[in-house]
């Protein structure tokens, strides 16, 4: 009988195993998610068509990441406060005034990096610019249109870093936190981990591969970077936002396999090889996604070495410091 309960529970820590608490998480998610989207059923029966996994849409789209993003926050704090006995700051809001400049280093970082993907493709011939400042022809007038979108990744930015680093990543490192694994390992078991598992969760999307799902997983040790090297979530939320915005309505290109056809800033056909391009599925699928992440680490390496005056992976992640402590 005891051994069957070390299975679940841990005596050191006073509370569920690693896995355990991933699995509840999870359900408190969907749990509050069907909750609210059947609140808004009930209250907007034009609602009813609500398909959640796609990012086409005006404002049915922005209800949708709207859901989500509270779900994500709401499953996280229960969680933490009920399951994994921490406190809600403690999966990466911090917030001060570091934390705040962190985010934008995060958002330019986004931005400068795509801007440097499309200026790039189409130096080489591989993007042709064919309009500028588009919006649907019944859509609203561009200034009122971009907004929707931006909103939109704001949104998600903030629940994918959220659910995938803040709590996924940090979860597992604690649970690889053992004395023959120890505290910097783990992170970066967690690290490798959680960014496969955040490829393989976009394997769903159209025009996916088995080359876009490595280099999504690429991707999440990208995006991942800023949490295991500082311990909070300010860089890869923002740098999630504009990569995603900058990528999709900044230049036209596809995200993640999903075609964008709301405002773009510029609009592009891409004529490219796909190797480099990513083709369909958009420049996360590409070579030239890929060194632009390559340039991204860099400059992150170089921002937390500056900012912070050290450089190595936060051990902290992995280590668990109970709220009641």
């Amino acid at each position: 009988m005891n051994l069957l309960r070390t299975w679940f529970w841990n005596n050191d820590e006073g509370r569920l195993r690693c896995f355990w608490r991933l699995c509840v998480q999870g359900v408190l998610f969907m749990g509050l998610v069907t909750v609210f989207l059947l609140g808004v059923i009930i209250a907007v029966p034009a609602a009813r068509g609500l398909s959640f996994w796609t990012l086409t849409g005006g404002p049915q789209i922005l209800v949708q990441v709207a859901i989500v993003c509270v779900a994500a926050i709401g499953s996280m704090w229960l969680a933490g406060r009920f399951i994994d006995g921490r406190s809600f700051a403690d999966f990466g809001f911090h917030l001060s005034g570091a934390w705040w400049l962190d985010l934008g280093f995060g958002l330019a970082l986004g931005a400068v990096l795509m801007t440097g993907v499309f200026l790039v493709e189409w130096a080489a011939g591989w993007v042709r610019v064919t309009a500028v400042l588009q919006t649907p022809a019944t859509g609203p007038p561009f200034a009122l249109a971009i907004l929707i979108p931006l909103a939109v990744f704001v949104g998600v930015g903030i629940y994918e870093e959220m659910l995938f680093r803040g709590y996924l990543l940090r979860n597992l490192a604690e649970g690889f936190n053992t004395r023959v694994i120890g505290a910097r390992l783990a992170v970066g078991l967690a690290w490798l981990l959680s960014s496969v598992l955040f490829g393989l969760g976009h394997l769903p999307n159209p025009h996916a591969t088995l080359t876009s799902t490595a280099f999504i997983s690429l991707a999440g040790l990208f995006l991942g970077l800023g949490y295991v090297l500082t311990g909070e979530l300010a860089i890869p939320i923002g740098l999630h936002i504009t990569w995603n915005f900058f990528q999709g309505h900044g230049f036209g290109f596809a995200v993640s396999g999903q075609t964008i056809s709301a405002a773009t800033l510029v609009a592009v056909a891409t004529e490219g090889p796909d190797l480099w391009t990513g083709g369909p599925f958009g420049p996360e699928a590409g070579l030239m996604g890929v060194v632009a992440m390559a340039v991204g680490c860099l400059l992150m390496v170089l921002w937390v070495r500056f900012r912070y005056q050290r450089l190595a992976l936060c051990q902290g992640v992995a280590q668990f410091r109970p709220f009641w402590a």
